[in-house]
């Protein structure tokens, strides 16, 4: 109904016309934000409000077939439960039992893709196919004029993904496995990762069916950075000269790990072309991040990028974006996703960049950047005041880290973690010297610190996008209350020893004297 027609109606319930116009300048508005949007493909400056979100999307839930009432609702006679416009007999009809599940989705339970494809349109899913590419413009120009990605090359092209970042980096293996000759496919088995000690990336390159071999990685001299050892990575390359089927290095990280050389990376494989996948997954809230990988997108060869939903744009787990220089990549990864998605993931994303705008997420930006220093300074000064240093990675300017060797390591440095839970501290990592973890059959030296023989027990803690000032006071003042808690513990349990010893010593002086006196009457008989 346009609105003329509308006007004729609203004033012919007897509503006067300049009420009607004045309400229908409303109606007009939400139209013309939500035409911009289709128009333009690209974040608005300022969020939009709830209403104004609802509205688009149960415009859009009605463009899907069978977005009617939830099963639980239909009678079971069917006098009193006419025929809807729509008769699905298939076995996925965008049925829903629950009233309360269609409202969580907002009426869009088809999901998005097609079983051969997750990036094409679904013939009964209209609404949620226009909602994902949107999404997906939505969360490029967010990578582009937030973040500060190069809309040329590292987010020329991408695709939403409702997986876990770990997830979809297999699929970028499968992809670029399934992109190869039938004659190479056989032979590029191999994937080179530089060491980074978190488990995902590495299940990842498992769950492929592909060979894993770890590259090494060193410390930095003058510092106390675990960095990508390049001699290694070119000898690894050289070593395993076709077959491998690409190399992983790592963006997002905690520390002492910092992010790898990806531009050095880059330059090797277009050298010996290979693929180059980049796990970014927090990366997008870093400016410095960002740049490199302009940088590597520009003097060598990428081939993907993932960065996780969750962690750079505040909404529930389950969800990546993957950006790349190059469209086939992208189409790969769209054609390898087996089944229908769920838009669940991306409906999220969704809501919350047009709930941001641009100027809600720059400001997200700003806010983190601004509590940097302050967290590093506090971080230092709590580590000093007890007997500790804050670990030296400049070039890690998201996850910060300070030693723990006054605790005097093994289950001792591993307790500390625990009160700091106990006291309702998350998301910290305590890593003791000289872990050992077996994974997929490889032994890990030094698990936890990315490298073999870190001379250091540490303790890290992220300076992440969302975190505000108030939380991060209360980290502060809880962390100098666990040293003083742990302290207080080891110097009572030295004293129980200390105890213990004196009673030993007395026990046996004791014995000696009974034995001395024994002896002396023994002699005298």
């Amino acid at each position: 109904m346009d609105t003329d027609d509308l006007t004729s109606h609203i004033t012919s319930l007897g509503i006067p016309r300049n009420h009607a116009t004045v309400g229908l300048s409303n109606y007009l508005a939400i139209n013309k934000q939500a035409k911009s949007l289709f128009i333009h493909r690209r974040l608005p400056d300022a969020g939009w409000s709830d209403l104004q979100i609802q509205h688009l999307l149960l415009t859009l839930s009605t463009l899907d077939t069978n977005s009617g009432e939830p099963v639980s609702a239909l009678s079971t006679s069917a006098s009193s439960n006419p025929a809807g416009r729509w008769c699905g007999v298939g076995e996925r009809e965008g049925r829903v039992y629950s009233s309360l599940v269609i409202q969580r989705h907002c009426g869009l339970s088809h999901g998005i893709g097609r079983s051969g494809d997750v990036t094409e349109p679904q013939p009964k899913a209209v609404g949620s196919s226009t909602m994902s590419r949107l999404a997906l413009h939505l969360v490029l120009d967010a990578a582009r004029r937030g973040a500060g990605l190069d809309s040329r090359s590292s987010a020329k092209h991408g695709v939403l993904l409702p997986l876990c970042t770990g997830m979809s980096m297999g699929l970028v293996f499968a992809a670029l496995r399934d992109a190869l000759s039938a004659e190479e496919r056989p032979k590029k088995n191999v994937v080179l990762w530089s060491r980074i000690d978190q488990k995902s990336c590495f299940k990842a390159i498992l769950s492929a069916g592909l060979d894993c071999v770890v590259v090494p990685t060193k410390i930095h001299d003058g510092t106390d950075e675990v960095v990508t050892d390049l001699d290694a990575m070119d000898e690894a390359m050289s070593q395993h000269k076709g077959q491998i089927l690409a190399v992983v290095s790592t963006t997002s990280c905690f520390a002492p790990r910092v992010p790898d050389s990806i531009d050095d990376i880059a330059r090797l494989c277009d050298r010996d072309g290979v693929a180059h996948v980049i796990n970014n997954a927090y990366g997008l809230q870093c400016a410095k991040t960002c740049k490199l990988i302009n940088r590597a997108c520009a003097v060598g060869r990428v081939d993907a990028i993932v960065c996780s939903t969750d962690k750079n744009f505040l909404v529930p787990v389950g969800g990546a974006i993957l950006m790349s220089p190059r469209k086939d990549v992208v189409q790969n990864v769209g054609k390898v996703y087996a089944g229908r998605a769920s838009a669940a993931p991306i409906v999220d994303l969704f809501i919350t960049l047009l709930s941001m705008g641009l100027d809600g997420y720059r400001r997200l930006l700003q806010q983190r950047t601004e509590l940097l220093v302050k967290f590093q300074d506090n971080f230092a000064q709590v580590a000093r005041k007890y007997g500790e240093r804050p670990l030296s990675c400049p070039r890690n300017s998201i996850s910060f880290g300070i030693t723990l060797d006054t605790l005097g390591g093994g289950k001792d440095t591993s307790y500390f973690g625990s009160m700091l839970f106990t006291r309702c501290v998350s998301g910290t990592r305590v890593v003791p010297r000289s872990q050992k973890k077996v994974l997929g059959g490889q032994e890990f030296e030094g698990f936890g610190s990315s490298t073999k023989d870190y001379p250091h027990s540490y303790l890290t803690a992220a300076c992440a996008i969302g975190l505000s000032e108030s939380e991060m006071n209360e980290f502060f003042s809880r962390l100098e209350k666990c040293f003083k808690d742990c302290f207080a513990k080891q110097k009572k349990e030295a004293k129980k020893k200390a105890a213990v010893a004196t009673m030993a010593e007395e026990k046996i002086e004791s014995l000696s004297e009974v034995t001395d006196e024994a002896a002396h009457l023994s002699v005298s008989k």
